[in-house]
């Protein structure tokens, strides 16, 4: 045999084995495309929707009777149809019949009775207090009963995911049974948690089957990008400016915001049910709060101290149909030095601090340590302050720490939902001082009360958002920086993230507070380009 002819036989022989190959490259190459893993900050206490999981979002394992569009409206998702009575206290849900537990049993309206009914009685992050009862009149409808209208009701319910009767015990939270597009396959603590997709989801398998979630600090999470061991990686701005092959930075706008909480009460001994102190003689006062507020850039905090990756917050809910557009404040430190000279603050001894009676304006913030954020906000919010009298001390303290002293120090909160519900919990008075984040500045007021049940009692939507709005502003008083300003608003944050070339992570709804949770809450519509 010749030469040429041995030569076109092995090449001959060599293509099989060549295209085999490809085919196996092709293959790993699309099962690859078939998972994602994403880096966040924040892991989960429980994947339990009765005691919190998918609060102010979507509980990703189970299904909720509605949900949030991206444009915030509601759409139907385990309801097939709603209705309410005249009198806004009866609430009737059909539910759909294509509906599945990942067991296989049936989704009914028993199911939806009993998640409503466990969530009521674990009295935890979500409210039903105002909730008389759930009962299933037959497998696919469910009545449920208020003691009072609750305009927030819907909103609750988008974030309560439905657990199954017949598979819910102690140790559900960790191995949830759920009918949503995703479900738990492993949870190592502090580490990772993986999940794969439905495949009898009656809202369509998701394209990306495989997903697992590692839980990272934020300096971890872009060391991990820039490794190229992760496609998805929550961030910080402070972080967020970092160029890396391979991936494009997603600024996500959100309500996600921070600021200080200013103690309103004076120090006169008083303490919570679990023994810390209560009051601050500085904060108390309110031309102290209000300067504090007027002397902040926030234009400057946003777009040089976080990179652009922010923008001036002046309330709880900027940019939501129910915000009131009149809280909004310039930036003013000779009107914040009027105030507090009006106040009787003067710097006696020339050592730049202000003072009254003997007492020197000054007073710590905490924030907690390892957030480059929250640092930075306060760091610069501080300097500014300076500059009208008033000396922050900004310590960086665990959580813990912070839990116990916030009800007398100024904290650099984070706050922010996308749903009306938090401006209920944040300044109702019989919600003062407890020991849930919501109100440690103790704030109380006859007036923000009264218009806080208006809100949450309107039978219309255009009511509700009214008396939201007075809550902030009534045109004399409110919890706006114009009026009691227990808080002192920043900035809204964008949620930098580090995403993958060639992975699309569908049209985010805008984020609430949530370290990283809140960007996987539409995961069902992430998808590769093919």
């Amino acid at each position: 045999m010749n030469l040429k002819k041995m030569t076109v036989l092995f090449l001959a022989a060599l293509i099989p084995v060549c295209l085999w190959a490809c085919k196996r490259e092709e293959a790993a190459a699309n099962e690859e495309r078939d998972q994602v893993v994403i880096a966040i900050g924040s892991e989960p206490e429980t994947l339990d929707p009765t005691r919190g999981w998918g609060h102010g979002s979507s509980p990703l394992v189970q299904s909720t009777l509605v949900r949030y569009t991206a444009d915030l409206t509601f759409e139907k998702d385990l309801a097939a149809d709603y209705r309410l009575s005249d009198d806004g206290l009866t609430w009737t849900f059909t539910i759909r019949d294509d509906a599945y537990f990942t067991d296989g049993e049936r989704v009914t309206a028993a199911d939806v009775a009993f998640t409503l009914e466990t969530a009521k009685a674990a009295q935890g992050s979500v409210d039903l207090t105002y909730m008389e009862s759930a009962k299933a009149q037959d497998d696919r409808t469910v009545v449920i009963t208020l003691s009072r209208p609750a305009s927030i009701f819907l909103n609750t319910l988008a974030s309560v995911g439905i657990v199954p009767e017949h598979a819910y015990n102690e140790t559900y939270g960790v191995s949830p049974v759920g009918s949503g597009p995703y479900q738990l396959v492993e949870w190592r603590a502090q580490e990772q948690m993986i999940f794969t997709a439905n495949e009898n989801y009656y809202g369509g398998v998701p394209a990306i089957k495989n997903v697992i979630v590692v839980f990272m600090s934020e300096d971890a999470a872009l060391a991990a990008v820039q490794a190229g061991e992760v496609d998805v990686a929550y961030s910080t701005a402070t972080l967020g400016t970092a160029q890396v092959e391979g991936y494009h930075v997603e600024a996500i706008p959100s309500a996600d915001n921070r600021g200080f909480t200013l103690p309103m009460l004076p120090r006169e001994g008083q303490t919570t049910e679990n023994g810390s102190p209560v009051g601050n003689d500085v904060t108390c006062h309110i031309e102290v709060r209000q300067a504090v507020a007027y002397a902040i850039d926030r234009e400057q905090i946003a777009g040089v101290v976080l990179n652009g990756f922010a923008r001036p917050a002046y309330s709880e809910n900027d940019g939501m149909p129910w915000n009131n557009p009149d809280v909004a404040i310039e930036t003013d430190t000779e009107y914040a030095k009027q105030l507090l000279a009006r106040g009787g603050w003067e710097d006696t001894d020339g050592d730049g601090i202000l003072e009254k009676d003997g007492l020197k304006a000054e007073f710590s913030c905490l924030y907690p340590a390892g957030d480059s954020v929250r640092q930075a906000v306060a760091m610069a919010a501080a300097q500014q302050v300076a500059e009208i009298g008033i000396r922050i001390h900004v310590e960086g303290v665990s959580w813990d720490e912070i839990t116990q002293r916030m009800f007398s120090e100024a904290v650099m909160m984070g706050w922010g939902s996308s749903i009306p519900n938090e401006t209920y919990y944040l300044y109702r008075s019989d919600g003062a001082l407890l020991a849930d984040f919501y109100n440690p500045e103790g704030y109380r007021s006859e007036a923000t009360d009264s218009y806080l049940h208006r809100a949450m009692a309107a039978l219309t939507v255009e009511e509700a958002n009214a008396n939201w709005q007075k809550v902030q502003w009534d045109g004399e008083t409110g919890t706006s920086m114009r009026g009691e300003c227990p808080w002192v608003w920043i900035v809204n944050l964008d949620h930098v993230t580090y995403v993958r070339d060639g992975l699309s992570i569908g049209e985010q709804p805008i984020h609430g507070h949530g370290h990283g949770l809140p960007l996987i809450q539409n995961l069902s519509e992430w998808s590769w380009d093919r």
